[in-house]
């Protein structure tokens, strides 16, 4: 069984920048497309970015498109969130998942698409 572990959050001005990362350890191999969604106080947890098993293909959801950058080094059997432009709605528990059934083509967008969750990291952007 994999497990996802996230670090990189923290405090940090609007404007400014964190990267996270979100190293899985375990049975690896059999991990395909990899995503972050996010949770802010008394909202759903929703989508940020995926990325495919061969680091090939991304989607992002559209509040973060041409600020945030999913990349992924499997050497390392990691994944990162690199956060530009931070602004005080992007505060929010950041959470790493891992699909670990075949890829179908979609976005990996859903809850439902993945498998395995880490334990989140938190992101505070003050204003």
């Amino acid at each position: 069984q994999a497990q996802l572990l996230e670090s990189g959050g923290g405090l940090v001005q609007a404007g400014g920048s964190l990267r996270l990362s979100c190293a899985e350890s375990g049975r690896t191999y059999n991990t395909y497309a990899m995503g972050w969604f996010r949770q802010a106080p008394d909202k759903e947890r929703e989508f940020v970015a995926a990325i495919d098993r061969n680091g090939a293909l991304t989607y992002y959801a559209d509040p973060v498109k041409g600020r945030f950058t999913i990349s992924r080094d499997g050497a390392k059997n990691t994944i990162y969130l690199q956060m530009n432009g931070l602004r005080p709605d992007d505060t929010a528990a950041y959470y790493c998942a891992a699909r670990t059934r075949n890829e179908y083509g979609g976005t990996y967008a859903r809850l439902t698409d993945y498998d395995y969750w880490g334990q989140g990291t938190q992101v505070t952007v003050a204003s």
